[in-house]
């Protein structure tokens, strides 16, 4: 495959590391002067600022600071799927050094067009793990030479120590695993104490050692919904609207580790803390059209709207588009507030309308929904019901009420069991796939 070595770009995530970014840049244009390179830092501001000037240095070098710990997975998803890259693009952890000239070259020799990747590959399981059951070929990503345009026909890189294992996965199931090459001298290269390295140094776990493990988890306080929990089935990627804190997103990851989750989360703070626990956190309205985004959620397996179509100013063009966008054999997941409830039903007759955190009216919500209208909308967005159930939670129906129940569904000639079954749960929460 001919390849210009010089063109291929090179990205490469960094995390409060300045050293390390000097010494990958300084070695690299030791003996590779013009390749482009991508730094995507997730170092914490002040850090970052001690990184700009030295990224500066060096011709060619775009320095890409996101202002917080994106992880090493999401950074490479990031990538791929932003920066307009084509052809073969190196991945390299930014705790390389480069000894000599060579190492691009060997690579590419190794990469054929219909390739995923090439690097080195070894057995691991699906939990990332080197001696565990069922073993499955892994590309690490520390360095690897890849087909942009093959590598997005697959699951993206994840927040995991192993962030590869998607796509990895991805290809075993599928029996395409020989899209993969490895390349025999990155083994001696990347071992603990190789007798002499040919091309690259490279300490395993350097920005780990350095920083003090993965950073991965963050304590929240926010109580997790364990029933809607149970019910959010084992997705590859997930895109949450509402993710709060991230602390749903934290007890998810917990259960499926392997899942690329995306939280989209209005406020500013709740988006900060959330992005301790997923792939990826928008901190925007998911009403507010943004290209970047709507890339990135593409063709995901799995929706969950947790409060979100109460706060929805369209929620009849919100599901429209997440219709539109999600994987063809998707699940959305809805979590939705009772506006029938018996409890509301009775503020309301007597006059108790009020905006209040716990009242029949929530400050931020614009809507409200019963059973029948939410199944109806839902339809008419061209979903189909699979699952669900009703959440009851509080206290049971007064029964006072039952008979100015009944007595009400007869009125306007409703069945009274239906109505009185309708005005117990406080929530819904329901499946559905594209129609």
């Amino acid at each position: 495959m001919m390849l210009n070595i010089d063109q291929i770009p090179i990205v490469a995530v960094s995390y409060n590391s300045p050293d390390l970014i000097a010494s990958l840049l300084g070695t690299l244009r030791k003996f590779y002067p013009s390749n482009p390179v991508f730094i995507i830092d997730g170092s914490a501001p002040e850090i970052a600022e001690q990184i700009a000037p030295i990224a500066a240095q060096f011709e060619q070098v775009r320095f890409i600071p996101f202002g917080y710990n994106i992880h090493h997975g999401p950074g490479m998803a990031w990538a791929i799927e932003n920066l307009g890259l084509s052809g073969p693009v190196l991945f390299l952890d930014s705790d390389v050094e480069v000894l000599k000239r060579g190492f691009l070259e060997s690579l590419a020799e190794h990469l054929e067009p219909h390739l995923y990747g090439v690097g080195s590959v070894a057995p691991v399981d699906e939990n990332g793990f080197t001696n565990g059951p069922n073993p499955m070929p892994y590309l690490h990503p520390a360095c690897m030479l890849t087909n942009i345009e093959v590598v997005r026909q697959w699951p993206l890189p994840v927040k995991h120590g192993a962030p590869m294992l998607p796509p990895m996965m991805a290809l075993a199931k599928a029996g395409q695993s020989d899209l993969l090459r490895n390349v025999e001298w990155l083994h001696n290269d990347f071992a603990p104490t190789p007798a002499q390295r040919i091309f690259l140094r490279h300490d395993w776990q350097g920005t780990v050692r350095r920083t003090g493990g993965y950073h991965y988890d963050k304590p929240s306080t926010a109580t997790v919904d364990q029933e809607l929990l149970a019910i959010v089935p084992k997705a590859v990627k997930l895109v949450h609207v509402g993710a709060g804190d991230g602390a749903f997103a934290k007890a998810y990851k917990q259960r499926h580790p392997v899942c690329n989750y995306f939280g989209i989360e209005g406020d500013l703070i709740a988006a900060e803390q959330a992005r301790a626990h997923c792939d990826f956190v928008y901190q925007q309205d998911i009403e507010t059209p943004d290209e970047s985004r709507d890339r990135q959620m593409a063709q995901a397996d799995c929706w969950l709207l947790d409060g979100a179509l109460e706060r929805a100013r369209d929620p009849w063009t919100l599901l429209a588009m997440v219709r539109a966008s999600m994987a063809p054999q998707g699940t959305l997941v809805v979590s939705v507030r009772n506006f029938q409830n018996w409890s509301n039903l009775l503020r309301l007759a007597v006059g108790d309308y009020r905006y209040a955190e716990d009242g029949v009216l929530r400050r931020d919500e614009l809507r409200q929904y019963t059973r029948g209208s939410l199944l109806e909308l839902l339809g008419q967005a061209g979903f189909r019901l699979t699952g669900g159930y009703a959440v009851q939670g509080g206290d049971a129906i007064n029964e006072g009420v039952l008979p100015i129940l009944r007595q009400l569904a007869q009125l306007v000639g409703r069945d009274p069991e239906l109505v009185l079954q309708d005005a117990q749960p406080q929530r819904f929460i329901l499946l559905a796939t594209p129609a």
